[in-house]
Order: structure tokens, then C-alpha cells, then sequence
């Protein structure tokens, strides 16, 4: 890797591109778009990389810079419950030791930048800036760092291309905030002098969510990321390259599966309507409710007591948005209607009246209202492996509107999960066919109808593996998100966690094994934010 000499001790770059897959990258390789990123990929050795259950952002980051499954580090959504309550998932959620502290604890240092569920920081030798889930104006290490990032960056940094200065979701803005992301890591790579660097790139996953099958988007995306990589292997001269994603990207083709009105049909859920059941969280993106953020501060309006008295009688946002639709109307009053509005005229599952029910749809599972863990659970715990085995059959035997099974597996959280974390998870997992179907979690539609989202995640990511201390003959056939962070401690000859998932990648020399001390993370904290709020329901995911 050569290049000028702005660095000399980087050993390992970290290159994460979210939802990179070898279907979107194989394009851009052949026509030209994408000369360094085509360079690592043909210079070491690459493959397919198989991400976890949920394959989505907020848990599977988690998972491969720990190494460990969602059982053991707690994270398996956006959101995470205590009870009925919901709160964004941060740093704090994550209960097992990230690669970079690993390092810290034997002498190495890091810089990461923008992976996502990192803020807020902990102490370790080096600097991090927070990505995804973490507040504008985040808590950085070391503290004060974000000041002097912004100065070295033009006087700006931001997380979210909504919080910049050009329009959302314009081309603009995402190419500026992948810059910065470049310019911030080169900055501390030069103040800190990394042995390890992790830099992340989150605008070619959003980039699917918000401007789907735009093709002049998505290339310009990938530009920006391939040139930010180029200029930061020049400047930074890492010996190694590590390229990584956290799952896949592709078109949904499928059905949308409402769960929850499925188990309603079946006895297991009810409803209520009026803004206090469950899931209130999940009308905000139908209307792009950012004109109603700060809605929640303030009487009720009359527009909400009409909409909240109209789902009394059975009138919904649902049915309310459909007829506004006809008449070209939906969008403009759409977007001025407060957020607690579209819960108030919303169906919710009902929770003291309930058996089992969605929680999120990221979390790809169903959760039962069992008696003694939930605040008004109605199962009780002598009938929790009967209820569950009824609802693994139920739902295993859904078949799509043109005979399809809906489901590839409709498993026991345990098949995918182990660690003293299972019980935050859902009880049964209910496994989209190929990722080519979606679930979702509101009620008040049809049970089957087109997904919400045109693209959305599969589960088969990327990883390519370029410099000295990888074999680029070696075939990463089978390599998982878990392979990650061992692969890290090898490279860097430290003993891997006896408690991690995976294993070194077979283009390095397998690292030797130990049990490390229990780790010890900050208290949980709130998120308490509404901008992240916002953020996630803008991507699809809340």
C-alpha cells in the first residue's frame, strides 16, 4: 500500500461499507466507478460474508466489532424495551467489549469513525466518533474532540445529511457527509498516530432506503466512498486493508406480512386505538412527520381530537391516508400532521389484552406476553413452550398470496441466539423467505400487501481482505460478521476472546485463544433524542 507519509504505524484500516454486497459492487467494479475499492478486491482476497439474525445495522455492527452474537452483546434492534417502554439503542445497550478497547487493553491504539451504536464513548488509547443511533453534538473520546475535528473538517462535521446545510436527501448532501467522514479520519490518524483505524460509511446503505432504485444516487454515493478510501490509504499508509459489511442490499420483490394482524385474526392480539397501545412508534415515516417532532410538548390540537374521536368508530390514519391519496392530497396535509395525531387515530396492539405481538420489525420476531417478564403479561409460565410451539406451527404454515411460504424458518429464539442476553429477544424468529418477503408490525391493513420498502437487507454482506499479513490465495468461503474482530486480534497477535462467536478468517494465521475477565459497561442510559428519532423513522426502520 504505498502513498506519501502522513502515517507510518496504521497496521490494519477498517473500511465499513454498510449494506456492501458483492450485487451492488460487481456492477460498479465493471464499468470503472470504483477503481480503489476494485483494486483491494483483485489485489488481496474476497468473498461473501454472512451476516447474523436480524441482519440490520443497529445489531449487526455490534456483532462483528465484538464478535459476538446478539445473545451475549444485547443489541438485537434500533429500539430496545424494558417492558412496554422503548428507547433507541446506544452504546450503552452494548454489554460485551468492542475490538477497540480489546486493543487498548494490550497496548494498541484506535481510531474509529461513524461506526454506528458507538456513542456515547468510553475511555480508550485513541479517539472515536460516534455514527448511527448516536445524537448530533455526540459525546466523543477523548472528550472535546468534535470541536477540533469540525475545525480541521472546514468549520463542520455532521452525523445525519439532514443535519447539513444541503437539502435532505439530495446527492449533495450525501457526497459532503461522506467527506467528511474522510477528512475526519485522516485528521485523528494524523493527531493520533492509530495502530488500528475503523472508518464507516453509512450513505451506501441509506442511500437504498431513501432514494431506492436511483441508480445516478447510488453511483455517486459509491464515488464519494471510493474516493475517501483512496485518499485516506494515501495519506494514512495502512499496511492492511480490511473491507467489511454488516449485511446485504437488494430489491424486495416479495409480499409485506402483517404480523400482528395475522395474530389479531388468530385470538393472540388486540387492539385499541388513541395513541396508548403498542406500536407508536411505527405510523411516523408514513408521513415524513418531521414538521411534527416537537408535537409531544403541547395540548392536544383539534385536528388530533377529531382524528382520536374518528378511531373510535373505526376511521384510521390508514383509511384516512388511502382516501387523501385519491385525491392527490396525502403528502402536503400529510406532513402537517403532529406525529401524536397519527398514533391517536392509529390502531396498537393492546397489550394487557394481548398473547403474543411484533414488537418492531427489525427485530424479525414475535414476543410473548408472558406473565412475570412483562409488566401485564397474560401467559403464564407453565403454558410459555405450548403457546410458543403453537405459534412456530401457526406461522410456519403462512403461505403468500401466490402459495409461497412466507417464511424460510420460523425458529425458537435459542437457534440463533445464545448468551445471558436471550431473554431481551423475541420468543419465536420468523425468518423472511430469502429476504425477498417483509414483515411488518402495524395493524389496520390487509395482512398481505407491496412492501413498504422496494430494497431493503439481505443477509449475504461483503469482505475483502488486501496487504501483507493476508493471504491472497485463501478462500473465505463461509466467513460470518463473528470472524471479524478475531480476525482483528490475530493480526494483531492478540489472544482472541474464548467467548467470541467466530474465528479468524482463513487469510491469517489463526490467532491462540484465552478467557478474558468479565467486562464491565457503563450503566444503560437513554438515548433521549429526538433527531435520532427521526433519523431512523426517515430510513424506514422505526
Amino acid at each position: 500500500m504505498a502513498g506519501s507519509t502522513d502515517g507510518d504505524d496504521l497496521r490494519l484500516l477498517v473500511v465499513g461499507l454498510d449494506a456492501g454486497c458483492l450485487p451492488i459492487l460487481e456492477p460498479l467494479f465493471e464499468s470503472g466507478e470504483l477503481p480503489t475499492l476494485r483494486g483491494l478486491f483483485a489485489e488481496g482476497t474476497a468473498g461473501p460474508l454472512e451476516s447474523q439474525i436480524p441482519p440490520w445495522t443497529a445489531s449487526a455492527w455490534p456483532s462483528l466489532y465484538t464478535g459476538k452474537n446478539p445473545g451475549k452483546h444485547g443489541v438485537y434492534d434500533f429500539l430496545t424495551f424494558d417492558g412496554y417502554d422503548w428507547d433507541v439503542v446506544n452504546a450503552t445497550h452494548v454489554r460485551a467489549r468492542p475490538i477497540w478497547e480489546l486493543l487498548s487493553d494490550h497496548g494498541r491504539s484506535s481510531v474509529v469513525v461513524n461506526v454506528p451504536v458507538t456513542h456515547p464513548a468510553r475511555e480508550f488509547d485513541g479517539a472515536l466518533i460516534p455514527g448511527l443511533t448516536a445524537p448530533e453534538e455526540p459525546a466523543c473520546h477523548p472528550e472535546g474532540i468534535l470541536e477540533d475535528v469540525k475545525l480541521a473538517c472546514g468549520g463542520e462535521y455532521w452525523i445525519y445529511p439532514q443535519s447539513g446545510p444541503v437539502p435532505d436527501r439530495s446527492i449533495e448532501g450525501y457526497e459532503r457527509t461522506i467527506e467528511l467522514r474522510g477528512k475526519a479520519f485522516r485528521y485523528l490518524a494524523r493527531r493520533f498516530d492509530p495502530d488500528f483505524g475503523f472508518l464507516q460509511f453509512q450513505q451506501t446503505d441509506s442511500v437504498f432506503h431513501e432514494r431506492p432504485g436511483d441508480k445516478r444516487a447510488i453511483e455517486a454515493v459509491y464515488r464519494e466512498v471510493d474516493r475517501q478510501v483512496a485518499e485516506t490509504i494515501e495519506r494514512t499508509e495502512p499496511a492492511n486493508v480490511l473491507v467489511v459489511s454488516d449485511h446485504g442490499m437488494g430489491k424486495v420483490t416479495g409480499d409485506e406480512f402483517r404480523v400482528n394482524e395475522y395474530l389479531r385474526d388468530e385470538g393472540y392480539v388486540s387492539a385499541r386505538s388513541g395513541g396508548e397501545g403498542m406500536p407508536d412508534w411505527s405510523k411516523t415515516w408514513e408521513n415524513d412527520l418531521l414538521y411534527g417532532s416537537e408535537a409531544g410538548d403541547r395540548e392536544p390540537s383539534a385536528i388530533e381530537r377529531a382524528l382520536n374521536a374518528a378511531a373510535t368508530v373505526g376511521l384510521t390514519t390508514q383509511r384516512i391516508a388511502s382516501a387523501l391519496d385519491r385525491v392527490g392530497l396525502k403528502e402536503p396535509i400529510g406532513k402537517r400532521v403532529p406525529n401524536d395525531a397519527i398514533r391517536a387515530a392509529s390502531e396498537q396492539v393492546d397489550f394487557p389484552d394481548s398473547r403474543a405481538y411484533v414488537r418492531s420489525k427489525s427485530e424479525l420476531g414475535v414476543r410473548i406476553n408472558l406473565e412475570g417478564r412483562e409488566p401485564d403479561g397474560t401467559v403464564p409460565p407453565e403454558a410459555y413452550e405450548t403457546v410458543r410451539e403453537e405459534l412456530i406451527a401457526s406461522l410456519s404454515a403462512v403461505r403468500t398470496p401466490d402459495g409461497e411460504p412466507m417464511f424460510e424458518a420460523v425458529e425458537p429464539r435459542e437457534t440463533y441466539f445464545e448468551g445471558p442476553h436471550v431473554e431481551a429477544a423475541p420468543d419465536v424468529m420468523t425468518i423472511p423467505a430469502g429476504f425477498d418477503n417483509a414483515i411488518a408490525a402495524d395493524l389496520g391493513r390487509e395482512r398481505f400487501g407491496e412492501p413498504m420498502e422496494p430494497w431493503n437487507h439481505k443477509r449475504t454482506g461483503v469482505v475483502a481482505a488486501a496487504g501483507p499479513a493476508f493471504d491472497a490465495a485463501a478462500d473465505l468461503e463461509g466467513a460470518t460478521i463473528f470472524d471479524i474482530a478475531p480476525t482483528i486480534c490475530s493480526l494483531f497477535d492478540v489472544p482472541v476472546d474464548d467467548d467470541m462467536d467466530g474465528g479468524p478468517l482463513s487469510a491469517v494465521d489463526g490467532g491462540r485463544r484465552r478467557a478474558y475477565p468479565a467486562y464491565d459497561p457503563d450503566p444503560i442510559t437513554a438515548t433521549d433524542d429526538g433527531t435520532v428519532e427521526d433519523r431512523l423513522s426517515d430510513l424506514g426502520y422505526l
